[in-house]
């Protein structure tokens, strides 16, 4: 398969999240499996290297330069099926390693620190006194040696020592050397170490699951897809020719996506700090041109996040003048709460520090005003700690922080403790409304859950308040504010102390831009339309994404294919 080809295939799927990495590990699938360039039948076959690569290993084994290697078992049942001129061998059948030995004077250190295992090179090595070195500094390397790190092999830190590097370089003992003694090309073993083949293999051979590694001795009989070495020279030259082409589609990628992301991160500047001049025009063209910019899934939440910061600023619905205004709304909450404690229905709070210029951070529309979250609720609490003894396998449900969403206010109930609760006030005073607001106020301070209607027996724990909204403001303003940038930025600011917590007098003192009722109202709805374009805006990026994998997937099939016969044909 040609770069042409190759180039032709990809920009049909150029937009699939995974289409750059999956494309690396394709060439890297096809060149161990014989099938990235044609076989020529002039090249002395794979059986006849081998014993070349044993009578190199038998020479260095009676000039003491290496120790005699334990024999391997042959590989009986092979893999995949190779080329007529390939052979299967044990890894440890075509390498060798080079000993060990204790630092006695200045030396380069190479750990996997120092691997840039993208570019398979040891690229930032450290020179070490030996009353400096590492107890793993013992493994013997030379210029021309392949290093794999052995210790969690999933990271794939492979390099070649491609420098003479001054002076003599010692590795970490997490490494298994491999010199190829001329005979095995070193760029081919890199090749083979990083292909999904072989690292299928090494999930399945390697111990541990915390820390995993691959020892020695399972290492050693790694099977291993050996070419005649003329045909491991064209491999690398057509590997390194496919990675430079895959670099340039990536380079090309990123700049495409980072156009995007400025030009839709400008349209959404407009909006979060809208110029009230400019402002409906700037709206106007942000929500028609932002899904043409919005490529990928991931960038439709600071598009939601634009509606709510519009939404909480007045900018998102006109408003009318015919509405009741905000401050009359307050007077109306605050006559109510002033009856029910006098009725003993509620106690009396404590008043609310006034409001500050630093508060009201920006311009509210007119008939909106200021407010403090307490002057808006008929409750804010939390639950005890001592809710653990009320475990039960049935009963009412226990909504705890798992059960809260950081991105919206709908419940998570995949999973679910429920209770018995007591029959004193703690039940009463913590037991959840339809309406309630939930916040969770340790921890990751912020987020919310809100309680629908027909939800049944509920109650919270320590870690979340609930925020009851007076009567008057019932509806899903609060919610919809909760989640906007405007409100995060709350939340964040009064986190205090190692483990972040928010208190209950951060909530009452909350500040509220309140639009009237009835704006309220329609600020929800149109939230609530423009959530659902978001959504479907997502749908359709998602389905494309599969679309272009599905696409991807069909094309490497025929790719292979199409390699494969190529091959046969050469080979003819």
């Amino acid at each position: 398969m040609n770069a042409e080809r190759l180039l032709q295939h990809y920009e049909k799927t150029a937009d699939a999240s995974d289409a750059i990495i999956r494309l690396r590990r394709f060439i890297l699938d096809l060149a161990v499996r014989g099938k990235l360039v044609p076989q020529d039948s002039a090249d002395e076959p794979a059986s006849e290297l081998l014993k070349r690569i044993a009578a190199e290993k038998a020479r260095l084994v009676k000039a003491g330069e290496i120790r005699k290697p334990k024999a391997l078992p042959p590989v009986e049942k092979s893999p995949f099926e190779l080329p007529q001129s390939w052979r299967w061998a044990r890894i440890r059948e075509i390498t060798s390693d080079r000993g060990q030995e204790v630092p006695e004077a200045a030396f380069t250190y190479i750990d996997v620190t120092a691997i840039n295992k993208e570019a398979g090179v040891v690229a930032d090595p450290k020179v070490l006194q030996p009353s400096e070195a590492p107890g793993r500094a013992r493994k013997l390397v030379m210029q021309g040696d392949v290093l794999y790190s052995c210790v969690r092999p999933y990271l794939l830190n492979v390099a070649i020592i491609d420098t003479e590097f001054v002076p003599k370089p010692i590795a970490s003992t997490a490494f298994a050397v491999l010199n190829g003694h001329g005979l095995v090309a070193p760029r081919y073993i890199w090749i083979v170490l990083r292909s999904p083949f072989m690292v299928e293999c090494v999930e399945e051979t390697q111990r541990g699951l915390a820390y995993p590694a691959i020892n020695d001795a399972d290492f050693a009989v790694l099977p291993f897809p050996l070419p005649p070495l003329s045909e491991q020279h064209r491999i690398v030259a057509k590997v390194d020719e496919l990675m430079e082409l895959c670099d340039q589609l990536e380079a090309a990628r990123t700049a495409r996506e980072a156009t995007r992301d400025r030009l839709a991160a400008a349209s959404l500047a407009r909006l979060d700090s809208p110029d009230p001049e400019t402002f409906r025009d700037d709206a106007r063209f942000a929500l028609g041109t932002l899904p043409a910019l919005t490529a990928r899934p991931d960038q439709i939440k600071q598009l939601r996040q634009a509606i709510l910061n519009l939404a909480v600023r007045g900018k998102l619905v006109p408003q009318d003048p015919k509405d009741e205004p905000a401050e009359d709304l307050l007077k109306r909450i605050a006559r109510e709460k002033a009856r029910l404690v006098k009725s003993g229905e509620i106690r009396k709070e404590r008043e609310l520090p006034s409001l500050s210029d630093a508060d009201m951070s920006f311009e509210l529309p007119y008939h909106w005003a200021w407010a403090r979250l307490g002057d808006l609720t008929q409750l804010v609490t939390s639950g005890s700690r001592d809710w653990a003894k009320y475990y039960s396998s049935e009963g009412a449900i226990f909504v705890r922080m798992g059960n809260l969403s950081k991105d919206h206010y709908r419940l998570r109930l995949d999973q679910i403790q429920r209770v018995k609760p007591p029959g004193d006030g703690e039940g009463t005073r913590t037991r959840l409304e339809a309406g309630d607001i939930l916040i969770s106020i340790t921890g990751d301070v912020g987020m919310l859950g809100l309680i629908p209607e027909g939800f049944g027996e509920a109650y919270i724990n320590q870690h979340t308040a609930m925020v009851r909204p007076a009567p008057q403001m019932k509806g899903r303003y609060l919610a919809e504010l909760f989640r906007s940038p405007f409100a995060q930025q709350q939340f964040n600011e009064p986190q205090r102390g190692i483990k972040n917590s928010f208190r209950l007098t951060d909530i009452t003192q909350f500040v509220v831009p309140l639009p009237p009722l009835a704006e309220q109202h329609r600020i929800v709805a149109k939230v609530d339309e423009l959530m659902a374009l978001c959504g479907q805006l997502e749908a359709s990026l998602i389905t494309a994404d599969e679309t272009r994998r599905k696409l991807l997937d069909a094309l490497l099939a025929e790719a292979v294919t199409s390699s494969a016969l190529e091959s046969r044909e050469a080979a003819e």
